[in-house]
């Protein structure tokens, strides 16, 4: 027998409890079948006000991930995502799967974590050698992005830290103000933008931003669920959040 309404896939999602866009985007990507089971990673709405003070804050989520595992494993999920990226970027390729493997361990199931669903993107898309973006986060977090994406073989040509003064702040910024960051990283000399942070909301804008940029935009959402998608064999071409999900 399988769920009525998750008869192809059960994801479970994984995400801060201060995030208030994961929840919502996955939703509106998911394909009819399969169904969302959002578990919260319990945090206080940190107060980032530096480099040291947002690590920690990251830290705190990455040490609650497996209380979140456990909870949204009694519902039977087949599959995890992986709805807060910033850890999974540490360390290089290879900390991005030292932490991925653990979460895997403990749950018993396979998960989609950010970090490499974006590279595993720009690879899709193909002919992509230098890229800029954007991040909710501190210069700190930065750095770990662009080693990560080093390590896939990509060269960040620019990128750009909103440094949002809290957790809940980061679902505050204005489509305006990320528009205009956008405008402000593309050059002849980048071949696609890419967008880390879940909690900035970007699935729609980074699709109409591919037609008025005429390259490749990668919303990290956009990029974690359309890997938990392929990774289960569940090839929809899903229309309106960019040519990832539209043709890959």
């Amino acid at each position: 027998m399988t769920d009525v309404l998750g008869y192809r896939a059960l994801f479970g999602v994984l995400g801060p409890s201060t995030n208030t866009v994961v929840q919502p985007d996955f939703d509106d990507l998911r394909p009819v079948g399969v169904t969302n089971h959002y578990s919260r990673i319990v945090v206080q709405d940190a107060d980032a006000i530096s480099d040291e003070t947002f690590f920690a804050g990251t830290m705190e989520i990455s040490q609650n991930t497996v209380e979140a595992v456990k909870g949204v494993k009694t519902c039977g999920p087949d599959y995890l995502v992986m709805g807060m990226s910033a850890v999974t970027f540490y360390g290089g390729a290879e900390g991005g799967q030292k932490w991925k493997e653990n979460i895997e361990e403990v749950a018993e199931l396979k998960l989609s974590i950010g970090s490499e669903s974006l590279a595993l993107a720009l690879e899709a898309y193909g002919g992509i050698k230098k890229v800029a973006f954007l991040s909710p986060y501190y210069p700190v977090a930065n750095k770990e992005v662009r080693n990560y994406l080093s390590d896939y073989g990509f060269e960040t040509v620019r990128d750009h830290c909103l440094q949002c003064p809290s957790w809940t702040a980061i679902a505050k910024v204005p489509e305006r103000k990320l528009i205009e960051v956008l405008k402000d990283l593309d050059g002849d000399d980048v071949d696609a933008l890419i967008q880390v942070g879940t909690n900035l909301s970007m699935i729609r804008l980074a699709a109409a931003a591919e037609r008025w940029l005429d390259k490749p935009v990668v919303a990290i959402n956009t990029a974690t669920y359309w890997h938990a998608l392929r990774a289960n064999g569940i090839d929809d071409k899903i229309a309106g959040f960019g040519k990832l999900l539209e043709h890959h």
